[in-house]
């Protein structure tokens, strides 16, 4: 009846604005491509797994074979406990069979996008990083973290032994950790890797990265690293190795890397050049 009594103008219009999607006496029509679109979620974007992707890779030598490992004068300093084996030093470790470098950092610079989840899940799987001296020497050699993760050092050795951190936004650490003892850190984030040794044995060393996202990995043994729950778009990833510093091209900027959702992008291998080792 009251469409009967519209002009075909008003009819016209009336339709025209149902097609669209248009709002009519407060009622909002939907087009039926939408239709499904659950209510509360017209016009904004539904964050999932979609809208994140993983960065692949590995690090490796440059050169043609491995170089020789480098032994280490383990027996200096307390030989009943630190010279039961010979050391080797783990700043430069190549897997000799594929050239892998382990111990690498894989990180994003100033990453573009967040993933509270991925952070959450982190900290509730690991809410602490430990680092253990055995054997005279730190094992892991590296290790990466959230700034919301607590780091922990212990010593299983028989013989006293020190942490000492040198950091820029973190205050130094140089504290004793007895046999048997613990030292617990909370750290703010770096700009870089700190350096991290034992006073007492000299030969000691490694390193600790802290970083205020999830967006990191350590390279393993045949140098792969993977880094899950990238936001997608355009990233900045920094290859980082001891012995050169800054592999990646971009140096502290990065290298450019663009992340699909819900796919994987691999940077291939990340050459070390022999030439720029440091002694």
């Amino acid at each position: 009846m009251i469409l009967s009594l519209m002009t075909r103008p008003v009819l016209r219009s009336l339709v025209a604005c149902l097609s669209v999607g248009a709002t009519v006496v407060g009622v909002s029509f939907v087009p039926s491509a939408t239709a499904s679109t659950p209510a509360g979620f017209i016009g904004s974007a539904v964050v999932g797994q979609a809208d994140f992707g993983t960065i692949k890779g590995r690090l490796v030598y440059g050169g043609a074979t491995a170089p020789e490992p480098k032994k280490l004068d383990n027996k200096a300093q307390n030989p009943e406990v630190c010279g039961k084996k010979q050391l080797f030093d783990q700043r430069l470790k190549v897997d000799p069979k594929n050239l892998g470098i382990e111990f690498g950092f894989a990180y994003l610079v100033a990453p573009k996008g967040a993933n509270p989840k991925a952070i959450e899940d982190l900290v509730a799987k690991s809410p602490t990083v430990s680092v253990d001296q055995k054997d005279c020497e730190f094992i892991p050699h590296s290790v990466a973290l959230l700034d919301k993760q607590t780091l922990v050092f212990t010593s299983s050795d028989a013989v006293g032994h020190n942490v000492h951190i040198s950091g820029f936004s973190n205050p130094g650490i140089n504290q004793a950790v007895a046999t048997g003892g613990k030292l617990e850190a909370k750290l703010v984030a770096e700009k870089r890797s700190m350096p991290l040794v034992c006073d007492i044995h000299t030969w000691m060393s490694g390193n600790i990265l802290v970083l205020n996202h999830p967006f990191f990995a350590v390279t393993k043994a045949d140098g792969s690293f993977e880094i899950t729950g990238v936001p997608a778009g355009a990233q900045n990833l920094i290859i980082w190795q001891e012995k050169v510093g800054y592999i990646s091209i971009g140096g502290t900027k990065g290298m450019p890397v663009e992340v699909s959702a819900g796919k994987t992008t691999d940077v291939g291998d990340i050459k070390l050049d022999p030439t720029k080792v440091k002694n």
